[in-house]
């Protein structure tokens, strides 16, 4: 019998099965993390959508009224607050009307958040929208014959 190991039997040393279990373990945790953050970005994209469909919604609303409707008076620079839900989460939805040009022209902002179903959430910022639109009252130019 022989005693001596061919090179071809030599098997993994522990030290190389530490390194490479190891290496595996940090590339493993990589691929969580990934996963994790997609995840995040995916529920922000949602809240970001159904938040833009509540503006545009709200935005709807009050351009179909007519121009000296009272939901078109001027507001405080605080605006207006409701809380709407959508597909069962809840948005807050701030609406500032502001006049100028003498009352013809009025800004309007319709601002919505999702609101956190937990402790204030950064994610939430980035789940908001803001939509700005100009209106003005239908009046015939001073050059126009009635």
């Amino acid at each position: 019998m022989q005693d001596k190991k061919h090179s071809s039997e030599a098997g993994f040393t522990l030290l190389e099965t530490t390194v490479s279990m190891v290496l595996m373990a940090i590339i493993g945790l990589g691929i969580a993390s990934l996963f994790a953050y997609a995840a995040t970005n995916t529920s922000n994209t949602a809240d970001r959508e159904m938040a833009s469909a509540v503006a545009q919604q709200r935005m709807e609303q009050l351009k179909s009224v007519v121009f000296t409707d009272s939901s078109l008076n001027a507001t405080s620079s605080s605006g207006t607050s409701s809380t709407v839900t959508r597909l069962g989460r809840q948005y807050t939805v701030v609406t500032i009307i502001t006049n100028s040009a003498g009352g013809t022209i009025k800004t309007i902002t319709v601002k919505v958040t999702p609101v956190s179903s937990t402790a204030p959430n950064v994610n939430t910022i980035f789940a908001s929208v803001t939509l700005v639109t100009k209106r003005s009252a239908m009046q015939m130019g001073s050059n126009r014959a009635l």
